[in-house]
């Protein structure tokens, strides 16, 4: 016999977004041990945005992995964490620069690198803007008091500073935000060169870069601050869930 209930229709499903966790040390309840986590808030932007969050573990990259799990997704969140490890931009490690974490650098190179090659749309916020620029060829500053003077970008203990950005005129993150707003950040770390094909879109009065944007990419755009942390403006991550609805749409025509 029929089913009463009519098949669902794929178009109307939201869309999935891989978003990169951690990989380290935690402590829950009586447990210490090593775990892959992520703060609820950044899963919270996906789902009020309409998406689905996938969480996507550090993990060692074996043949096929990293096209197995794209071609099930619809966009792609690259979170923040530790510092990229500055072998990778050929810099000795700063004092104050954070032990490499090779599985999650691997593993989000690997990611992000192929998302690139099949314009899935993604978003970096934090280390992910990081991870971008570093991919494309770029450099990063690695404590930015030792340019600023303190530790206004970072005031340490888990407190997000807010720090006046300043977006550049007709770039895709103005027509999101706007030309100038108030954004949380939690940063020692920013571009110094950026790489190849970025465009810096958003500064601070220091003229710390806090966004970039990827020439030619139908959604590729990664800020510096955590728009996670501000649970009144999703406009960040509507825009990288909508992008993704409609690219898995083109992918079914």
């Amino acid at each position: 016999m029929a089913s009463s209930v009519s098949d669902p229709d794929p178009a109307a499903a939201p869309p999935l977004i891989g978003v990169t966790t951690y990989l380290q040390r935690a402590q829950t309840g009586v447990w210490d041990l090593e775990a892959s986590f992520l703060p609820r808030v950044y899963m919270d932007g996906v789902i009020a945005a309409g998406g689905v969050p996938v969480l996507l573990p550090p993990q060692p990259t074996l043949p096929g992995v990293v096209d197995a799990v794209l071609e099930r997704l619809d966009g792609l969140i690259v979170a923040g964490g530790a510092d990229v490890d500055p072998a990778r931009y050929g810099a000795e490690a700063h004092p104050r620069t954070d032990a490499p974490q090779t599985l999650r650098d691997e593993w989000e190179f690997a990611l992000l690198g192929r998302a690139l090659e099949l314009d899935l749309p993604f978003l970096g916020i934090c280390r992910g803007m990081q991870v971008l620029n570093v991919l494309r060829g770029g450099t990063l500053h690695q404590h930015l008091p030792d340019l600023v003077g303190d530790a206004r970008y970072q005031l340490g203990r888990g407190v997000f500073a807010r720090v006046a950005v300043e977006v550049d005129e007709g770039s895709r993150l103005a027509t999101l935000v706007g030309e100038r707003i108030q954004a949380p950040v939690y940063h020692h770390q920013a571009i110094d060169r950026p790489g190849e094909g970025l465009v810096a879109t958003a500064r601070s009065a220091d003229g710390i870069v806090e966004a970039v944007e990827l020439e030619g990419a139908t959604h590729g755009l990664a800020v510096q601050w955590h728009p996670e942390e501000d649970p009144d403006d999703r406009r960040l991550f509507q825009s990288v869930v909508d992008a993704a609805r409609a690219h898995r749409d083109r992918r079914k025509d």
